[in-house]
């Protein structure tokens, strides 16, 4: 026996405007200065922190296996794409509504030029993708004493 819903016009349009918004809104990937072959699907949110000796980017990646992740540094350019699976039983399972976005992702980030490419670091912990990016010596800050004549 099927459930009867009400019909709500409205909850059509949000999601209608919802899908229209998540495909105007997806930029397209580059490398090089060239467009990539593959689109992103969705982007992770991420976090830029700076301390004094390191940058840090945290990425949220829920539901996403190291595997599927894959993080490059080339030419002051920073890249982390993979991909989130959705696992569907289909045979089994019924769904009424999916609002998280799956498929490949892809994110860029210029580094500053005092960076030390070489000391990179990543992290996959809990869902989170941590990257320690480490100043170069000649950007760390450092104090000038004043002498007094």
């Amino acid at each position: 026996m099927t459930a009867l819903m009400r019909w709500d016009p409205f909850r059509e349009l949000e999601e209608m405007s919802a899908r229209l918004n998540r495909m105007v809104a997806r930029p397209a990937a580059k490398t090089n200065g060239k467009e990539a072959l593959t689109v992103a699907d969705w982007m992770p949110t991420v976090d830029i922190s700076e301390t004094e000796g390191e940058y840090v980017i945290q990425a949220e990646l829920p539901e996403v296996k190291k595997d599927d992740v894959k993080v490059t540094l080339e030419e002051g350019v920073l890249t982390i794409q993979g991909q989130r699976r959705q696992e569907k039983d289909e045979k089994t399972t019924k769904y009424h509504r999916i609002e998280r976005s799956y498929g490949t992702f892809v994110r860029s980030f210029s580094l500053p030029d005092q960076v030390n490419e070489s000391g990179v670091k990543a992290e996959f912990k809990d869902g989170v993708l941590n990257l320690h990016i480490p100043k170069s010596e000649k950007a760390k800050p450092r104090a000038i004493e004043v002498n007094v004549a």
